[in-house]
């Protein structure tokens, strides 16, 4: 089925009665009574089996990760309670001392910590490679490499990796890979069709789309590897809740609406900035001067819903613009119906040193903005009033 009839039909197990219900209901029970004392033991073996207590699953959670298994094209998925639980929780199961992990260069920086305190505590090696060349791949790649991280679109800089051709070449020397896919979405792509082993989300972004939820998930080409990673996300105890997991529920049906505004917001935008005098450098994978683009246009079936721009005047001219607009909200998030702004060098990148943020692309007046799906003449009316008083 296409991806807008898949998002509206969301899983949902008939009741006793035979019949269903329209909403999938809301299980906020943190635990489940037995009648027999072998039941309660052989529901304790896996993710798949009765519900036992909401930390190991729970009706509402498992609703959600069987849709987004389906959204994404994959066999299975656990719900995690943020995107950073969901990264952390994958990372953590897949990894050991002395293994070996290629990831993107420009990678959203809770991630970029996660690895760097891996690297730091637990020996783990770590290299980084732009992810538009497979040869960069082959060359950095080694016998204890275990994993390859990339993000579909990058956050902030908007860069699009060669999926097709890395994931390829790491299943080809029996490397994991894991692919960020919040800012794509499955409507804009889905990694596991293209080689993915693991697919993970902020559900707080796109997903649930409102900007009422926090959530995360890992989506896995293969049971078997979800069954690896799960034991070990029971354990870290970053489970997703059941109201959040029905309000992402909630927001799915909409999605492909909400995409295709985001993106086409985006275009408006992305072009007027381009030829603004205030603005040296214009960051959204489709435009026509993003390094990406090319392979942009062929990955991805739209540009996405955010965008980033250097200002000439470096932090203080980016400072000022977050502060001077004001239809666009001052927030950290992305991925909801309004338009927001951040300044990433202070903000969502402030771990990265200076020479870090420069190897990943941001620069020191680069502003990001996740773009809503207001009228784009309203959006940009206050995008220009910002540009004149900076």
């Amino acid at each position: 089925m296409d991806i807008r009839t898949r998002a509206v039909h969301v899983v949902n197990d008939p009741m006793e009665t035979g019949s269903w219900p329209l909403s999938v209901p809301i299980v906020q029970s943190s635990a489940f009574a037995f009648e027999s004392a072998d039941a309660l033991a052989d529901a304790m073996a896996g993710p798949d089996g009765r519900y036992v207590y909401t930390r190991r699953g729970n009706p509402t959670v498992r609703a959600l990760e069987h849709t987004l298994a389906g959204l994404e094209g994959a066999a299975s998925a656990i719900a995690f309670a943020s995107g950073m639980g969901a990264i952390s929780g994958v990372l953590l199961a897949l990894l050991k001392p002395g293994d070996h992990v290629l990831a993107q260069r420009c990678l959203y920086g809770g991630t970029f910590a996660v690895l760097a305190d891996l690297a730091e505590r637990f020996g783990i090696e770590v290299d980084y490679l732009q992810g538009d060349d497979v040869r960069e791949f082959e060359t950095l790649v080694r016998p204890t490499t275990r994993l390859l991280h990339l993000e579909t679109i990058a956050n902030p800089t908007g860069q699009v990796p060669d999926l097709p051709a890395l994931l390829v070449a790491a299943r080809q020397r029996d490397v994991l890979s894991v692919v960020d896919n919040s800012l794509a979405s499955p409507v804009l792509c889905r990694p596991v069709e293209h080689g993915a082993d693991v697919v993970v989300h902020s559900t707080t972004k796109y997903l649930a789309g409102h900007s009422d939820v926090l959530g995360g998930a890992a989506v896995f080409a293969d049971s078997g590897l979800r069954d690896r990673v799960w034991p070990r996300t029971v354990e870290l105890g970053a489970s997703a809740d059941p109201f959040a997991a029905w309000l992402t529920l909630r927001g799915l049906p909409t999605l492909p609406l909400r995409m295709r505004q985001h993106c086409a917001n985006a275009e408006v935008l992305a072009n007027r900035l381009a030829g603004h005098p205030a603005v040296a450098a214009v960051r959204w994978p489709w435009l026509t001067s993003h390094p990406a683009h090319d392979v942009a246009r062929k990955l991805l079936t739209g540009g996405g819903g955010l965008l980033s721009f250097e200002l000439d005047g470096g932090r203080a001219a980016g400072r000022a613009f977050i502060e001077k607009v004001r239809l666009a909200r001052l927030a950290l998030s992305l991925g909801g119906v309004e338009t927001l702004v951040a300044h990433p060098a202070s903000t969502s990148h402030r771990e990265l040193g200076e020479s870090a943020l420069a190897a990943a692309g941001i620069g020191a007046g680069t502003v990001r903005m996740s773009v809503g799906i207001e009228h784009a003449d309203d959006l940009w009316e206050d995008i220009e009033q910002a540009l004149r008083a900076i």
